[in-house]
């Protein structure tokens, strides 16, 4: 008698069903928000402030949203050619161009941190926090071994509510967020008390998903069917605190040349909800100074 023998498909690392719901059709609902967003105060600006560890993809980010709005792809933010992480040395303000104008956020830069010392996290910590209450100034090199001084001529010693940073955003490569060490976690964590105790909510960005999960590589709009992805993201927040609803992955522009929709429909879905949480904590604040 002859045997037969049957494999067994490995299972699919795919969900049936994504586990959080995004618009990837015709009408791109979060693009059209983000596009027609207009704080309750005139002349009132949205203030983002992207942080995290070096290399995480905060440049890169700020060149996607570009690249979406603009409608073509931009890169003013410079990014190494090689591993694609940043060149920044200094904090910086980018305003994205609407037409003859300018949209009513602001997406602030800074160098990224990568501590090897408990000094170089209380410094960075402090640093940070300068900057969230909007007491420093464009240009400030970040110097892991002093801490902004007040006498420093970067140093804003009266900053208007257009100055202070009204969501805070931690970007995190998807490569590396379960290989993070303890003194990154803290960091995170340090920095995140910060911004508590200021009232500042704060979000989180998974970035280089294409790259840490080939099930979606090809195909990003399974981006939120990833059971991989899903359990990092699960990981990450119990490790540092990020609420899950506030953490989001998205594909940031690197060596496209043409705009893709699904790109720019995490991209878009991401600033959505960071524009959403930043802008309800800054009206909460307007009103209880009235």
């Amino acid at each position: 008698m002859g045997s037969s023998s049957s494999k067994t498909a490995p299972p699919s690392p795919l969900l049936e069903n994504p586990w959080r719901q995004i618009n990837f059709g015709k009408n791109p609902t979060d693009q059209h928000f983000v596009e027609n967003y207009k704080p309750q105060v005139e002349e009132q600006k949205l203030r983002i402030l992207l942080y995290g560890p070096f290399g995480a993809g905060k440049s890169s980010f700020i060149n996607s949203v570009n690249t979406v709005l603009q409608k073509r792809v931009h890169r003013e933010v410079l990014v190494e050619n090689i591993s694609g992480t940043s060149c920044t040395k200094e904090y910086r303000t980018y305003r994205i161009r609407n037409g003859n104008t300018f949209y009513p956020f602001v997406l602030n830069d800074m160098a990224g941190f990568k501590i090897t010392s408990r000094r170089q996290r209380r410094i960075h910590v402090k640093d940070v926090k300068q900057a969230l209450k909007g007491r420093i100034n464009d240009g400030y090199k970040f110097n892991p071994e002093n801490k902004l001084s007040k006498d420093d001529r970067y140093y804003n010693r009266a900053p208007t509510e257009n100055d202070k940073v009204h969501v805070l955003v931690c970007v995190v490569d998807a490569n590396t967020v379960s290989l993070m060490n303890d003194a990154t976690v803290e960091v995170m964590q340090d920095v995140r008390d910060e911004a508590s105790d200021l009232g500042i909510p704060q979000v989180a960005i998974f970035t280089k998903i294409d790259e840490a999960f080939p099930e979606i590589n090809d195909y990003v709009t399974d981006v939120y069917k990833s059971k991989s992805l899903q359990q990092k993201i699960q990981q990450f927040s119990k490790r540092v605190g990020t609420p899950i609803h506030s953490i989001f992955p998205v594909k940031n522009y690197h060596s496209e040349t043409e705009l893709n929709p699904a790109i720019d429909a995490i991209i878009m879905n991401a600033l959505r909800n960071i524009i959403e949480i930043g802008n309800d904590s800054l009206n909460e604040k307007l009103q209880s100074q009235s």
